[in-house]
């Protein structure tokens, strides 16, 4: 009676922690229902080991009577047993009783406890006021609470809790109600986390010894499900549930291990033979029978996977994850048909389908009676595998059963179908009342043909519906499928047909092969049971061109075609059309000739490589290729795109290779893309595993529907047209077979090959269509010419060589026939008597070659032409020469480099100069032609390869002037004879020449220079017009006496010196050279070099006494900052009109550096006054906007303005008083007016103080 009693508490789900109740039993009951009550209302937060997240948990008790045999024993594992906290209850407030019967009754039961080792206690007074009114001899100090702590809780006081008035409504009794809970409630907490914590190493420490000889898995299997009903006897499912994952994973890691051949002495007893095959048991939360097997070690792989999945489940209906059941259930029961392979477990024929069968029954009604209606079809995605796999287990059994046949079971039959169900026992009594239990379901399905030809048809019709519900198209097809199977060995070919038709379009939509093949000969058979010829032979000829099958049945699906297609015809035109895709393939095509263009008259050959997919070979009784002729709207115009796709230089046109039977797949579908995969810890980065990845898995597993119709060849027709290209008796050998075809071209026009025709007897094998599209041209042309330069480029002033391209088309050349051409005098035409002309055929093969006669007459040049037949070319080569001519732009003054002679290589090197281009000249000429009333006009474009360039450069009074000639084409020229002229004629110039070569050579890209002085006794005027010319000529070539030089035109203006600057730099007083960061002095000397010119009379001059003045501004500034200009830096001077007239302007400077320094730069220009504008409007160009001037109303004060300059110092405006106030004009000389003496002098500084080491290592 005991046993039964431990047994109901271990076992039942409504247990929670015990905790005793020791000393007054009547006052705990008087407070059981609050305390009951009380205690699980607020959640405490419970905190585990091993780092674990804390978890908020509502703590219950079992409180029960205190009694030492609920002490467990050492070495005890039962945890639902265990008493976490005793509690010991009194409501003593009397010293005399305490004394005499409390204090006994508390230190006898707290030896109980130590003798147990048992430290989890916990004292409770309860103080009354209405028992207190009645005791006179209460101590006035010290109260029993202080007593008892002091008796039994010297250390931990805490042991010990008053509860004031529990029965009464007072905030004093609450607080002492809520300070008894929480004090209840931590340390009921304290000791299960205790207690469950050693448990937990306990458990820990046996999984650790499981590779010692005698460990046992089923002792294992109980001490970890005691901590799985824990869990869920405080209601964390979750936990519970990880504890039956680990005992799952544990057990079939070691059926794995035993299947590599690491098996375990335990594993020996789950191999026993298979002797009752009942499914699973859900309906109850405990398997007792099947616990007790274990627990015994008596139990079998199916009694420990049926009872650890039934537990597994029943937590998983608590979690609310249904769904998660289904899934699990399938992978269960897939995973114990290999488990039982691997153990060799020996198992009846039949048993394990009907246990996987009545398990997923099992499993889904389980889901049923947790679900809504409405739930279960919203996700039949979950439990449609539990549907396709009971389906498929249930035909196994009627495959073994012989229910699946035209004729029924026979009695062999019978006796297995006895056998199978004998094996499932009696019903279970949770199911006996339900009319549709698994049991009975398998029962009737197996008690007669209709009966289970009724439940077949039901499950697969049931999961096809969910297949397509849930958008797996594939897998309803292949339940399909099996039906059409199912309905083939019925004897019911007109049923299976359609099922049969719909998974093969899927196949051949996404290009299962292996499929594909299969399924056409269960279509083939169907076709033939039914009589359906046409469709027959279709579906033979895809079959006999299909390498998946055998030699043998390829030849069967053959001959069946060859024998169909000679059978006698009714005398109608019983024609049958058939697709050419199982047939045949076209492999390739090609023209003669190559270019597949061909003019009227003319004879096209092409030659056809076809592949024979048949095993046998095959006698054709013609072979024709259907043709499309279109007109276009020049007819005369060749085009060589036609037929360009797929054509390589030879001009053989490839067709792309498509596996036979199912050609759109490979053009319809992208091709699969696939990655690698790698999965790495995240703590020290070592790789876990590798695998591989489909990154476009949407695009090839999409569902693509077809509204078209599966045999190829519905809809077929061929093309009657009158244009046809046909051979007779051609045998068709298996492999490549070479078929030629010629034919004359009539009409003009684009002929597009259509389709392709193989008849052997009343069978015609059709290719509809031919892609890539190919085209082969007649044309008719009209005569053209072409006129083109030889070279990338032609050049001006030499030879050139131009080629002529008479296509003649239509019109054939007759002897005499000229070409007359009418140029300018700028392009005459160079006369050689090696010219030749060459006539050859379009595709280029050379006929004959004949000299060329040229005859020229004034504007007019003839040509006579050689004879040539109609479509040839005729091609020769003219040298032409285009004149230089006599002027070129000139770039403006403002674009010419300029400077004094000692300043030009300073500027070289700081400007980067421009890289100029070549100036063209387009030249004309008109052209008649024999076929043609009409002028044919040509135009030519000539480059000039040079480009010319000039630079004025002075020494004081003395003027140079340098042309440079850049050579910009691709030849290399020799240069001589340059001349430099005045076009203005002045009498008392003269130009000498510097030039001490007469030849020079310049190549590709390269400059050439040349350089004169200028020498005049009268002063010349403010302008001068100059003409450059040089003759040259092609390194490679010969001089001709019709080059012209090469001319270029310049001017020069203002270009005579009037002012000398120099300046100088003088040590300070004492010092002989100048020091670093000294003040030193500098003279700026100006030095007026001519009298009164034109180009001196201008806004600036002034007349006072008799003799002129100009106004000049001189500044002084250093852009390299080697300088810091002190004082004043600009001024304006006014300075006499007369030759030597001299100024000079005294400053202190300070050097910066030490070493060779430059001179600060001296720049000069013109003062205007301001010019008020007539508008109204202010002339922005009268305005002056630097700080070189700071301007006042007095002018006395404008010449004494000065500013200190800081070295490296930018222009700015000025004071702000002077903002916006019209300012005069500063005018910049115009070239070679200036010379700067001391442009390029240096003065040597040196450091101010020498105090600096220098360490120099020599080794």
């Amino acid at each position: 009676m005991e046993a039964a009693e431990e047994k109901l508490l271990v076992f039942t789900m409504e247990n929670k922690p015990i905790a005793t109740c020791a000393g007054d039993e009547a006052l705990f009951s008087s407070i059981y229902s609050i305390l009951v009550q009380q205690l699980p209302r607020e959640p405490m937060e419970w905190r585990r080991s091993y780092g674990r997240p804390p978890k908020m948990i509502h703590l219950e008790a079992n409180f029960v009577q205190f009694k030492e045999e609920l002490i467990p024993k050492e070495g005890n594992r039962a945890l639902l047993t265990f008493p976490f906290l005793h509690i010991f209850w009194t409501d003593c407030c009397d010293t005399e009783v305490y004394k005499a019967t409390a204090k006994d009754e508390i230190t006898k039961w707290q030896n109980v406890l130590k003798s147990y080792s048992s430290s989890d206690w916990l004292i409770v007074v309860v103080e009354s006021d209405a028992k207190k009114k009645n005791k006179t001899n209460i101590l006035p100090r010290t109260s029993i609470v202080d007593k008892i702590r002091n008796d039994f809780c010297n250390k931990q006081s805490d042991r010990c809790v008053v509860l004031a008035d529990p029965l009464k409504d007072s905030s004093r009794t609450q607080e002492s109600w809520n300070a008894f809970f929480s004090k209840l409630r931590t340390l009921l907490l304290m000791s299960f986390t205790k207690n469950l914590g050693k448990f937990e190493d306990d458990m820990r420490t046996m999984r650790e010894k499981r590779t010692e000889p005698g460990w046992s898995f089923c002792e294992y299997f109980m001490v970890q499900e005691e901590l799985a009903f824990v869990f869920e006897m405080l209601q964390q499912f979750e936990d519970a549930l990880v504890q039956y994952d680990e005992l799952d994973a544990l057990f079939t890691q070691y059926v794995l291990n035993y299947g590599a051949g690491d098996g375990a002495n335990w594993l020996t007893s789950f191999c026993q033979p298979v002797r009752s095959w009942n499914g699973l048991v859900l309906r109850k939360p405990i398997d007792m029978e099947k616990r007790e097997f274990i627990q015994k070690n008596k139990a079998t792989l199916l009694d420990l996977r049926s009872y650890l999945f039934s537990r597994q489940c029943t937590l998983l209906v608590f979690l609310q994850r249904p769904w998660e059941v289904a899934q699990r259930a399938l992978e269960l029961l897939h995973n114990c048909v290999q488990e039982l392979k691997l153990l060799e477990v020996s198992v009846p024929g039949g048993a394990l389908d009907c246990w996987v069968f009545l398990s997923c029954l099992e499993v889904l009604q389980r889901i049923e009676g947790c679900c809504e209606r409405a739930q279960l079809e919203n996700n039949c995605c979950h439990t449609v595998g539990l549907w396709t796999y009971a389906t498929e287990k249930l035909k196994s059994l009627g495959f073994l059963c012989g229910l699946i046949s035209e004729k029924g079971p026979n009695s062999e039959d019978l006796n297995r179908t006895v056998d199978v169900l004998a094996g499932l026992g009696a019903e279970r009594p949770e199911t006996a009342n339900s009319p549709q239990s698994p049991y009975k379901t398998l029962n009737e399905a197996l008690s007669s043909v209709e009966a289970f030809e009724k439940h077949y048809l039901d499950l697969s019709h049931a999961a096809i519906e969910m297949y397509k519900t849930i958008g797996r198209i594939r897998s309803a097809q292949l339940l399909g499928k099996d039906l059409a199977d199912f309905y083939m060995r019925k004897g019911e070919p007109q049923k299976a047909e359609t099922y049969l038709q719909e998974a093969l379009r899927t196949y051949l939509t996404e290009g299962w092969a292996l499929p594909i093949a299969h399924t056409r000969k269960q279509l083939a058979e169907c076709q033939n049971r039914l009589h359906q010829t046409e469709n027959y032979l279709q579906t033979s000829s895809l079959l006999a061109g299909d390498d998946h099958l055998t030699e043998t049945e390829r030849a069967y699906f053959c001959q069946e075609i060859l024998n169909l297609a000679r059978m006698p015809s009714d005398g109608q035109d019983d024609r049958l059309l058939l697709g050419m895709e199982g047939f045949a393939q076209l492999k390739s095509l090609c023209f003669n000739p190559v270019c597949a263009v061909v003019h009227v008259g003319g004879v096209l050959y092409m030659e056809l490589t076809l592949r024979s997919l048949m095993p046998l070979p095959v006698p054709l009784d013609h072979l024709s290729v259907h043709l499309n002729m279109t007109v276009g709207k020049d007819t005369s115009k060749r085009s060589g795109e036609y037929g360009g796709r797929g054509r390589n230089t030879s001009g053989i046109f490839h067709f792309h290779s498509e596996p036979p039977g199912h050609p759109s797949f490979r053009s319809s579908q992208p091709f699969i893309e696939l990655y690698e995969l790698h999965d790495r810890s995240p703590s020290d980065s070592s790789l876990n595993s590798s695998g591989i990845i489909c990154k476009n898995m949407h695009l090839l597993l999409r569902r693509q529907e077809s509204s078209a119709s599966l045999d190829p060849s519905s809809g077929l027709a061929v093309e009657d047209g009158g244009h046809t290209l046909r051979t007779s008796a051609v045998l068709l050998q298996p492999g490549l077979n070479t078929v030629h075809f010629k034919t004359e071209a009539k009409e003009p026009g684009t002929y597009t090959l259509r389709q392709l025709c193989a008849s052997v007897g009343r069978i015609q094998f059709t290719l509809p269509h031919i892609y890539p599209i190919i085209q082969y041209e007649v044309y008719s042309q009209e005569p053209q010419l072409k006129v083109e330069p030889m070279t990338e480029s032609l050049l001006a002033g030499i030879s050139q060589r131009v080629k002529f391209t008479i296509q003649t088309g239509h019109y054939t050349v007759k002897g005499g026939d000229t070409l007359q051409l009418c140029i300018t005098d700028t392009l005459p035409i160079l006369h050689s008597a090696s010219s030749t002309a060459t006539v050859s055929t379009n595709s280029g093969d050379k006929i004959s070659e004949a000299p060329l006669t040229i005859q020229s007459s004034g504007m007019i040049t003839s040509i006579v032409l050689p004879s040539a037949p109609a479509y040839h070319l005729i091609e020769f080569e003219l040298h032409v020469i285009c004149h230089m001519p006599s002027t070129l732009p000139t770039p403006p003054d403002s674009e010419r480099p300029s400077t004094d002679l000692k300043g030009t290589r300073k500027g070289h090197e700081k400007t980067k100069p421009e890289v100029p281009c070549m100036t063209s000249i387009d030249q004309k000429m008109s052209i008649d032609c024999p076929w043609s009333i009409y002028s044919t006009l040509i135009a030519l474009t000539f480059n000039i390869p040079f480009s010319a360039k000039h630079l004025l450069l002075s020494s004081g009074r003395r003027k140079y002037l340098q042309v440079c000639v850049h050579n910009l084409s691709e030849v290399g020229f020799q240069l001589f004879d340059p001349q430099l002229v005045d076009v203005s004629n002045s009498s008392d110039l003269k130009f000498v020449s510097l030039n001490s070569l007469k030849k020079q050579q310049t190549y590709s890209r390269q400059a050439t220079f040349f350089l004169w002085e200028l020498q005049w006794s009268q002063e010349p005027g403010p302008s001068l017009r100059c003409q450059f010319s040089v003759a040259f000529t092609p390194l490679a070539g010969e001089e001709l006496s019709s080059m012209k030089p090469y001319t270029y035109e310049l001017n020069l203006d203002n270009f005579c010196t009037l002012y000398d600057v120099k300046a100088e730099i003088f040590p300070p007083l004492g010092a002989e050279m100048c020091k670093m960061g000294t003040l030193c002095n500098l003279e700026v000397s100006i030095v007026r070099l001519s009298d009164l010119t034109e180009v001196d009379k201008d806004e600036a001059l002034a007349e006072c006494d008799g003799y002129c003045t100009t106004r000049l501004m001189y500044e002084v500034v250093d852009n390299s900052s080697n300088w810091a200009v002190c004082g004043k830096s600009s001024g304006v001077i006014s300075m006499p009109v007369a030759a030597r007239a001299t100024h000079k302007v005294h400053m202190e400077v300070m050097p910066l550096f030490a070493g060779f320094l430059p001179f600060p730069d001296v720049k000069l220009f013109k003062y205007l006054p301001f010019q008020p504008c007539h508008s109204g409007q202010t002339d922005t160009d009268s305005w002056m906007e630097n700080d070189t001037l700071s301007l006042d109303k007095n002018l006395d004060d404008q010449l004494e303005s000065s500013s200190l300059r800081s070295r490296g110092s930018t222009h700015s405006s000025g004071s702000s008083e002077h903002k916006g106030v019209p300012m005069p004009r500063l005018l910049p000389f115009s070239t070679g007016q200036v010379f700067n003496t001391s442009a390029s002098m240096q003065i040597l500084v040196v450091p101010s103080q020498d105090d600096h080491m220098l360490e120099v290592n020599v080794t």
